[in-house]
């Protein structure tokens, strides 16, 4: 007869002994004193000792103004924090339950892009909108966007990298179209693109009072709900026995988590990543305290983090930048900095499937005979020659082929030779941007095995613009070499940070990918930072450049972006065997003899050196290193000595014909190239998405 043998418990924490209930009070009460910091901080000259006059004496004699800065300032600006914290702590939360996905949140399924875009629009076109109808545009346009970026990543449950590709892209669009809005109605939209990083500003408590029943009545719903969650996260098939419905029950949760926030929206402004950093938090609390991790508890917890979170980083940027900072700069860059080192701590602790790595459309192709590959290559040449053809005709004035052929024999009159000489220059700095870029997307897709990522995906792009943009605001007339050499040493950092970090005894592509997302979030919101504090009210030049424009390029302009396709192209090539092994495995090409390491540094080098000039040369443009190389393998396989002429090729038709449908469509008014490709590359990039599900749900 065996005995059983009894396990010691674990020994009790003082957390422990607590209980949910004393985890709740003390955050409830760190919640009370940071309260109490926040509304000491403000431009007046009202302080602490003013306010506890006030709440002792009331408001008579000197403690009047004292009532009246917290009544019109302090007051409102501590409930929007309070309220906005919340309802974001609480959407992430839920988000990351019903997705099972510990990234998941509002702004990795684009709600808040979603939201801050329909905002804008309606800004725009003058339309001045009750609070409740903007909550309802909110709410239509974050729950539009997250509905896509579920629907691409199969409800977030098919792997992390896909969900976190698929809210990057579908935010890189929305965020894209929002630029183009504040850029064609600049006027109407002044101001809009610093709260389109959250704002904290408040005329008075309206927002707070129409919108904070709406948060209460969803979390009171959501609380609810807590107990089929704890079931639904067992799994949906033990779900459905134990009587959950799982469908109906995910999608009402993701409504309320849209509900909240897009109320937060509305309220404050897209504040970034509350909605990851709160529930991580709270997940990081011991599991030895009874009933925390249900989400009865959990849930409330959350809202609470995320209250700390948003009053933390506001009281944190006032003390360090003034309080004037307060005013200008948004709380949403200290949140999204915050959220950025949380998504590089749990990609180095999470591992991935990798469900995205070589979808069915990357081995298209693998045996294209050399006659095809030169139809193809001739086809797209003579392609790029109509195009740099059109550029030079297309414009606010169209020309003639006759005034391009009497120009080129200087024949013209001064006023065609002026426009064709401004013209030229815009048309090669596309061509030559596009193709730097696709060759940059190409080496990084071989590199990491995943013909989904692209320079701007591992925060090089970000990294780069960066630079520039810290460069273009310190000193506007800084040289073209300056600029280049800015960009570059931006590039290079955000590149080093990122292969630093996922460098966890070997390289995961996964990792990689999820690291570089991180970067190019914390870069853009330096970019935000840099912007705002340098004119908060004249950002249309910055925000030109960071969307891609080839206007008032000149011809020395162009110069670093082609010696760095001299000198990079021919690298690529002479590494295109170990570059078509690496593309395969980890192991085979050790088993050949490659040299694993060193190849990847190059490659990778080569792709930062060829994003830091295009993006000196043309600004940020989107999306060209994703699609041109997927197109090439599409059209002549995935061999790298076809894939990178091909790439390159495809990357100066999309980039040049980009440009030359920006300079057109809205004569004289102009779009950047930068988001013409966005809008073009996004659709793409959802058939891909979708393609790579349909063929990991046929696979399983």
């Amino acid at each position: 007869m065996s005995v059983p043998v009894l396990t010691p418990a674990p020994p009790a924490t003082p957390l422990g002994r607590l209980g949910a209930a004393g985890v709740f009070l003390i955050a409830v009460a760190a919640t009370v004193l940071v309260a109490a910091v926040h509304v000491t901080q403000g431009t007046s000259s009202v302080g602490a000792l003013d306010l506890l006059a006030l709440l002792f004496d009331g408001a008579s004699g000197g403690s009047e103004e004292a009532a009246r800065v917290l009544l019109a300032s302090r007051l409102p600006r501590l409930l929007a924090g309070v309220t906005v914290g919340c309802a974001l702590g609480v959407a992430g939360s839920l988000l990351q339950s019903i997705a099972r996905n510990p990234m998941a949140s509002p702004d990795t399924l684009a709600v808040s892009s979603g939201a801050h875009l329909t905002i804008v629009t309606a800004a725009a076109f003058g339309l001045t909108l009750p609070l409740p109808v903007s909550g309802g545009l909110a709410l239509f346009g974050g729950l539009a966007a997250a509905a896509l970026v579920m629907a691409m990543s199969a409800g977030g449950r098919s792997g992390t990298t896909r969900l976190i590709l698929a809210g990057s892209a579908t935010a890189m669009a929305l965020h894209s179209l929002t630029s183009l809005v504040m850029i064609l109605f600049e006027e109407e939209t002044t101001g809009l693109y610093a709260w389109g990083s959250g704002s904290l500003v408040q005329g008075d408590l309206r927002a707070v009072t129409q919108f904070g029943p709406v948060i209460a009545v969803a979390m009171a719903a959501a609380i609810l709900a807590g107990p089929r969650l704890d079931i639904l996260g067992l799994g949906d098939d033990t779900a459905s026995v134990l009587g959950v419905h799982v469908r109906r029950l995910r999608l009402w949760l993701t409504l309320l988590a849209i509900v909240l926030a897009a109320a937060a929206v509305t309220v404050a402004g897209p504040i970034g990543f509350v909605g990851l950093c709160a529930p991580v938090i709270v997940r990081l609390l011991p599991r030895s305290i009874p009933g925390l991790h249900r989400h009865r508890s959990l849930l409330p917890l959350s809202g609470v983090a995320g209250v700390l979170i948003v009053l933390g980083s506001d009281i944190a940027l006032r003390a360090v930048m003034g309080a004037q900072a307060g005013v200008e700069v948004p709380p949403g860059v200290v949140t999204t900095l915050l959220g950025a080192g949380a998504m590089v701590w749990l990609a180095r602790r999470y591992r991935d499937a990798g469900p995205t790595r070589r979808p069915p459309a990357a081995r298209i192709g693998s045996t294209r005979s050399r006659a095809a590959f030169l139809a193809v290559a001739g086809t797209l040449a003579a392609l790029l020659a109509g195009a740099l053809v059109l550029g030079l005709l297309a414009g606010d004035r169209w020309l003639l082929t006759g005034d391009v052929l009497n120009w080129l024999q200087g024949r013209t009159s001064r006023g065609l030779t002026f426009v064709l000489d401004q013209r030229y220059p815009r048309v090669l700095a596309a061509v030559l941007a596009g193709a730097a870029l696709a060759v940059a997307g190409t080496a990084v897709q071989a590199v990491c095995r995943n013909p989904l990522a692209e320079p701007g995906v591992l925060g090089v792009t970000a990294g780069a613009g960066v630079g520039a943009i810290s460069l273009l605001t310190m000193a506007p007339v800084a040289g073209i070499w300056a600029m280049t050499g800015a960009a570059g040493a931006g590039a290079l950092t955000a590149f080093g940070l990122v292969y630093g970090l996922a460098w966890r005894g070997g390289l995961s592509s996964d990792r990689l990918v999820l690291i570089g997302i991180a970067v190019q979030y914390a870069c853009t919101s330096l970019t935000v930072l840099i912007i705002v504090k340098a004119d908060p009210w004249n950002t249309a030049l910055a925000l030109t450049w960071l969307s891609g424009s080839t206007y008032g390029r000149v011809p020395a302009q162009l110069i670093p972006v082609a010696l760095a396709l001299l000198l990079a192209v021919p690298l690529l090539a002479w590494l295109r065997r170990d570059l078509d092994l690496l593309s395969l495995d980890e192991d085979s090409p050790r088993i050949l003899g490659v040299s694993l390491e060193p190849v990847r540094l190059t490659a990778l080098a080569g792709a930062v050196l060829l994003t830091a000039t295009a993006v000196s040369a043309v600004g940020v443009v989107a999306f060209v290193g994703l699609v041109a190389p997927h197109a090439a393998r599409a059209m002549v396989g995935a061999r790298t000595a076809r894939v990178l002429p091909v790439a390159a090729l495809l990357g100066a038709l999309l980039v040049s014909l980009a440009d030359t449908l920006g300079r057109t469509v809205i004569a004289p008014a102009q779009v950047p190239a930068g988001l013409v490709t966005a809008l073009i590359g996004t659709p793409y990039f959802v058939y891909l998405l979708w393609r790579a599900r349909a063929h990991a749900e046929g696979s399983s």
